[in-house]
């Protein structure tokens, strides 16, 4: 048997520690690894799940050239001559890269070397623009540089936690439980600042349900009931400026929170009186069209205090890729420069390029994200590098995008897969290692650099993503990228950033310059002599000239575009429990995708009634930028007038589910982070003249008006619907499936309903039930029929006496809701806990949690009622 490696989890910023042990057939095990400081074991349900997502099923093995293969010689032969025949024709600023906090640091640092430095365009942008650059840019307003000042252990040290628009219980489950470990062993108190109500608040003290956009207003409160109550450090507040300005333009706000006036005073008093306070954020701050100012809000509030850089003290941005911190590093974001460098400045410009011997350097800041598609729409923009992301289902204003990389001249796209949005798109497809297969670092929230390590074998010709863009460099004719691996990149990095720390820069590991690459452990930054890992700014020390730290007086906007006539409704976006991004990855398990298998939209039930839509109905939401169709939920989680509905599907997966078509490109004119959580749309019921659920052994695809597919053990299970009617469903489920072998079926064309198996070697096959209202089976047993004799399959119902365990609500032990529920009532249970004794349910990542205990309360309440 295979020793254990040490890795990184390639899902979110926590950076969790992995164990993986391959087990010489191409698949491997993976466990927690007790050492890692970041989780000390533990992994959430996706990470837990990570052995079912690898493998060469789906990959890209091949470069492909207009689809067709080829060698590895001629395709970067093509991309070197393309991108160098853009640059003399059209100068550097026709071609841009857009790339992912999906990439290594290593991968990151070669293509920024590559754009800014020898290309001389600063026409690279990440995915991270998506989700953190309004932190970047209220940190850069506020300390002077990109720095995050705590640590993990913070969360552990508080008495008082604010979860400021982060759902962190479902997106960086890991850190809730060390959070919710230290709310029971000191009693650290929760206050959780969010229009939804969310998993997080499961254990909160207190739930402010703001207003969307009005986080601003909330901590203009807070600073000004700081002032009021003279909380204000005057010691530490001589090493700030911009205090008066601040606090007055704090007195001065008046947008209306949306929060009871008792509430928003009981959270000002509570986070005055509470000492150590950290307040994390994350999507819910960042994502918007004044995202910067809502940082700087936040921060004005700790640095007014001096509440920032002491144990248990400060404000905490959580990240949301797993190397969104090394990408901010490298510099690679369009405006910044390598190890916290500034683009701007001469002589940040110039000790750059004198390291790297580069023949020309980028002067000026390019073209972030949105700009960088919209040029590309205009022809400004003739050839692009797109590695690792999807921008054209995941950019805003989607459908725009998608025709922007239609129809750009030249496009690369290097991933692990060409079943992608965006890899249909592309002229040249690069096929890319994928994790397990790669070595290289992360960086994760807390600054902590692990290392990722290669324990598979790469198919094909798969290769790193540093060694496609060095081959492109060479062969455009530049010098400096030949590089042997990712540890002699690494330590180039790491002088570099000794350079950067000449000129009083934080980010410095040049420490590690000479340290041992493989066997490198998780160390968090700064790595150098005299100064090693822990926190920043307690000294009072910034890196503005001057030395001081500075608040900026902020006034709250709302979002852009008023909620009025045909357009009533908010819409929210964001992350399940158990996807991630566009479900490349997440999407391979059967056990993530069994939780929530198909795109929703959460309505309250006042707006639900108006609307005449009852649960599980699809509806069709509809904006200035694109339509989507999605099942509906009614909840009470969202408040009347707003809508939530996750990001995850794609063309791939649900084509009318492609959420990011309904978000028009309105950016934080600071950062140039889109706003993805307030968006206006209307929404009405979607009247199919049919629905359908289907169930197959195969991959298969619809092509009606609203389809959704999950994989499941068995196969594949889609939820359909019609917009016109099926005459002989016979026909239409072999149009749908594919050729089979016999059919059994039961119709009545009277009532509209449909039932179809289809056998394939005296093995069910495939299966399609169908009526004129969403089916009525048990959706989670038929799933897992495919490949097995098919008996009973038209019932719908498992066989008298076998358990149905019903929908997945614990993924991490494969524990179903009717599961739950039956252990609930026959043994009794009356706790999480004792649920969790029984079965198990909610003991490792506890992101269920919330979800048992709502089974509980509704349990209770029946109870109660008889």
């Amino acid at each position: 048997m295979s020793r254990e490696t040490r890795s990184t989890c390639p899902y979110c910023g926590v950076g969790c520690g992995v164990l993986l042990r391959a087990d010489g057939a191409g698949g491997l095990s993976v466990r927690g690894d007790p050492d890692h400081p970041a989780n000390r074991g533990r992994l959430c349900s996706k990470g837990a799940a990570l052995a079912e997502t690898v493998g060469h099923a789906g990959r890209l093995t091949a470069p492909l050239v207009d689809g067709r293969p080829t060698d590895w010689d001629a395709a970067l032969d093509l991309v070197a001559d393309r991108f160098r025949d853009t640059i003399a024709r059209h100068g550097p600023d026709s071609v841009g890269f857009y790339v992912s906090g999906q990439l290594l640091t290593e991968d990151y640092y070669v293509a920024n070397k590559l754009m800014k430095g020898f290309i001389g365009s600063a026409n690279i942008d990440t995915n991270s623009r998506l989700c953190m650059a309004s932190t970047v840019a209220g940190h850069r307003r506020a300390f002077g540089t990109d720095t995050v000042p705590g640590t993990y252990e913070d969360l552990e040290e508080a008495d008082l936690v604010v979860l400021v628009g982060s759902n962190l219980a479902w997106c960086h489950p890991v850190l809730h439980q060390r959070l919710l470990a230290a709310r029971q062993a000191r009693g650290t108190r929760i206050v959780v600042i969010d229009p939804r109500r969310t998993a997080s608040c499961d254990q909160a003290d207190l739930h402010l349900a703001l207003s969307p956009g009005a986080d601003v207003a909330v901590f203009n409160r807070l600073l000004a009931a700081i002032a009021d109550a003279g909380a204000v450090d005057a010691d530490f507040a001589q090493n700030v400026e911009g205090l008066d300005h601040a606090i007055a333009a704090a007195r001065a706000e008046g947008m209306d929170t949306g929060i009871p006036e008792e509430t928003l005073r009981e959270f000002c008093r509570m986070w005055i009186a509470t000492p150590r306070v950290v307040t994390i954020f994350s999507q819910g701050v960042n994502q918007s069209s004044s995202g910067a100012d809502k940082v700087n809000a936040i921060l004005n509030c700790h640095l007014a205090t001096g509440r920032i850089g002491r144990p248990g003290m400060g404000p905490f941005s959580v990240t949301g890729q797993p190397n969104a911190m090394g990408g901010r590093e490298v510099g690679g974001l369009a405006n910044m420069l390598a190890c916290h460098l500034d683009l701007e400045d001469p002589a940040h410009r110039q000790a750059v390029q004198d390291f790297w011997d580069a023949p020309r350097m980028a002067d000026r800041p390019g073209l972030k994200a949105v700009e960088m598609f919209r040029a590309a729409a205009e022809g400004q923009i003739k050839a692009l590098w797109i590695i690792h992301t999807n921008p054209a289902a995941t950019m805003p204003d989607a459908e725009n995008v998608r025709r922007a990389i239609a129809g750009c001249d030249f496009v690369v796209v290097s991933d692990v897969t060409g079943a992608t949005d965006t890899a249909r798109l592309a002229h040249v497809l690069l096929p890319a290692a994928a994790w397990a297969e790669k070595d290289g670092t992360v960086t994760n929230s807390d600054r902590t650099i692990s290392r990722q390590r290669a324990v598979l074998a790469a198919p094909g010709q798969s290769r790193p993503d540093w060694w496609m863009l060095a081959q492109v460099a060479r062969r455009m004719g530049f010098a400096g990228f030949d590089h042997d691996g990712p540890a002699q990149i690494f330590r180039e990095y790491a002088r570099l950033s000794g350079v950067a720390a000449g000129f009083g820069r934080d980010f410095d590991i040049s420490g590690l310059a000479r340290a041992d690459y493989d066997t490198l452990q998780p160390r968090r930054w700064p790595v150098a002599p005299g100064r090693s890992g822990g926190r920043f700014f307690a000294d009072g020390r910034f890196f503005h000239p001057g030395g001081k730290a500075r608040m900026l007086p902020v006034t709250a906007r709302a979002p852009a575009a008023p909620a009025s006539g045909d357009l009533p409704f908010r819409l929210n976006t964001g992350r399940i429990r158990d996807q991630w991004h566009t479900m490349t990855r997440s999407g391979l398990s059967p056990r993530l995708s069994s939780h929530l298998p198909e795109p929703f939209v959460d309505i309250h039930p006042a707006d639900a009634a108006a609307q005449g839509i009852a649960h599980a109905d699809l509806v069709r939401l509809h904006s200035p930028t694109g339509r989507a169709i999605l099942r509906a939920r009614i909840t009470d989680a969202v408040r009347p007038g707003q809508l939530f509905a996750p990001i995850h599907w794609t063309g791939e997966t649900a084509p009318s589910a492609r959420i990011d078509t309904l978000i028009p490109a309105v950016t934080d004119p600071i950062s140039g982070q889109p706003e993805s959580k307030a968006a206006v749309v209307g929404m009405r019921r979607f009247d199919a003249a049919w629905y359908g659920f289907a169930v197959s052994d195969r991959a298969f695809r619809p092509d009606h008006a609203y389809w959704a597919i999950a994989r499941t053990a068995a196969g594949y299970r889609a939820e359909i619907a019609g917009s016109a009617p099926v005459d002989d469903w016979e026909a239409e489920a072999r149009r749908i499936f594919g050729p089979a072998g016999d059919a059994v079926s039961f119709c009545d064309p009277a009532r509209g309903t449909a039932r179809l198996a289809l056998f394939r070697d005296g093995r069910l096959a495939s299966a399609l039930f169908v009526a004129r209202r969403p089916v009525a089976v048990m959706r989670d047993h038929l799933a897992g029929l495919p490949g097995g004799d098919g008996t009973d399959v038209l019932t719908g119902l498992p066989p008298i006496g076998r358990p149905d365990p019903g929908p997945m609500l614990c993924s991490c032990f494969g524990v179903g809701v009717n599961s739950i529920v039956t252990a609930i009532e026959d043994g009794g249970l009356t706790s999480v806990e004792a649920v969790g004794e029984s079965l198990q349910a909610g003991t490792n990542c506890g992101s269920c949690r919330p979800e048992i205990a709502q089974l509980l309360a509704r349990q209770a309440t029946r109870c109660a009622a008889e």
